[in-house]
Order: structure tokens, then C-alpha cells, then sequence
């Protein structure tokens, strides 16, 4: 403490003046006390919402960090269930070679998976177009009826919609 803190008492102070001067300098020092104490609670508050917002962020970076990537996979996914889809021409091919093919294909799809990649399946769904992207109209409330190519979304964000025919319900 500074030596003008010290209470020392005057001759001509009385003791019930020093008592009041003792008060008002307690009150002040109690005020001052809780003041400190709001402000370190306030910062103290503000530090853990900085830090909560930073692991989110980290998390959000963290989810989409490979986006780039699994949206430049896409088309080869895509291509796989193109190769596959024809029917009549994949049966023709020699089976152990389609085996490899399928082989690698779900080993893609897994990986991919692995990394938040779902196929967005809307058949027997309402039509959405927030996430389907209709190219035979039916009527407004019609159902999807087929989906001509996939769609796929990445932690709940489309990457891209499924290009659907939609029809009656």
C-alpha cells in the first residue's frame, strides 16, 4: 500500500470521522473489487465463445477441406454407374474383369464415404428442388419417379442434385 492509504489519526480527527473515512474507502475498494471481477467474468465469457466459434470452424474446415476433390471424383463415380448401368453390355463383358471393375468401383465409394460422400436417393420422395433437378415435369406435388443420374451430397451439403423424372403420386 501507498503511505497516503495508511490511516493514521489525526489529533484534532475524531475516531468516528476516521470510522467514516475507513467506510468510504472500503465501499471504494469493494466497488473497484466487483468491477475487476465483472470485467474478468465478462472476458472470461468472451474467451470461451471465441474458442467455441474456433472449434467449430476448425470442424467446418475439417468437414469441406476435401471438397474440391470429392467433387472432382464425382464424374468418375459417375462413370463407373454409367459402365455398369448398360445392362446388355456389361453382361457381355468377361466376368473377372467386371469383378475387378466393381471391385474398385465400391472401394472408390467407400473411400469416398468414408470421407462424408452420400448418394442422395429421392425415388418414391416428393419432388424437392432444393435438391433434385427435375428433367421430365409432372405435375406440381408429383413424386420421383426415376433418377436418370445421381446426385450426392457431402456432410448434408449438396454437391450435386440428382437429375430425376418426376410424376403422378
Amino acid at each position: 500500500m501507498d503511505e497516503k492509504d495508511d490511516v493514521t489519526i489525526e489529533p484534532d480527527e475524531t475516531i468516528d470521522d476516521t470510522v467514516k473515512s475507513l467506510k468510504e474507502k472500503l465501499k471504494k475498494a469493494i466497488e473497484e473489487k466487483q468491477e475487476y471481477l465483472n470485467n474478468w467474468q465478462k472476458d472470461k465469457a468472451e474467451f470461451i465463445n471465441v474458442r467455441k466459434r474456433d472449434l467449430e470452424s476448425q470442424k467446418d474446415f475439417a468437414r469441406f477441406s476435401n471438397e474440391n476433390l470429392i467433387s472432382e471424383l464425382i464424374p468418375v463415380l459417375d462413370s463407373f454407374n454409367m459402365a455398369m448401368g448398360n445392362k446388355e453390355v456389361w453382361e457381355k463383358a468377361d466376368k473377372n474383369w467386371r469383378t475387378g471393375v466393381e471391385y474398385i468401383a465400391n472401394q472408390l465409394k467407400s473411400v469416398l464415404e468414408g470421407f462424408g460422400l452420400k448418394e442422395i436417393d429421392p425415388i418414391g420422395k416428393p419432388f424437392d428442388p432444393m435438391r433434385d433437378e427435375a428433367i421430365e415435369d409432372g405435375k406440381q406435388g408429383s413424386n420421383v419417379t426415376t433418377v436418370v443420374q445421381k446426385g450426392y451430397e457431402l456432410n448434408g451439403k449438396i454437391l450435386k442434385a440428382p437429375k430425376v423424372k418426376i410424376g403422378e403420386k
